[in-house]
């Protein structure tokens, strides 16, 4: 699956990935290959990616996921730097 997160500011990750964990309004959920098509408002919360070498857990400000065809768009308010 192809993912892309983006801020107002940056594109802050684009890459293959095996599956994303995301902070929904109604609590978090996963998306894996082949999901179906689904468009969720996100709170502030951890986006834990991952692929088939490693784990990322990028932290945001809201925003909204849209998963597609195993393309998944995440437009974050903002990113919190740790």
């Amino acid at each position: 699956m192809k993912l892309s997160i983006i801020t107002p500011d940056k594109l802050a990750f684009e890459g293959e990935v095996t599956s994303v964990t995301v902070p929904g309004t109604s609590g978090s959920f996963q998306i894996l290959k082949d999901h179906a098509a689904i468009v969720s408002t996100l709170e502030d919360g951890k986006v834990i990616v991952k692929s088939s070498t490693e784990e990322l857990v990028i932290t945001i400000k809201g925003g909204v996921v849209e998963a597609k065809d195993n393309n998944i768009i995440i437009l974050a308010e903002g990113i919190v730097q740790n």
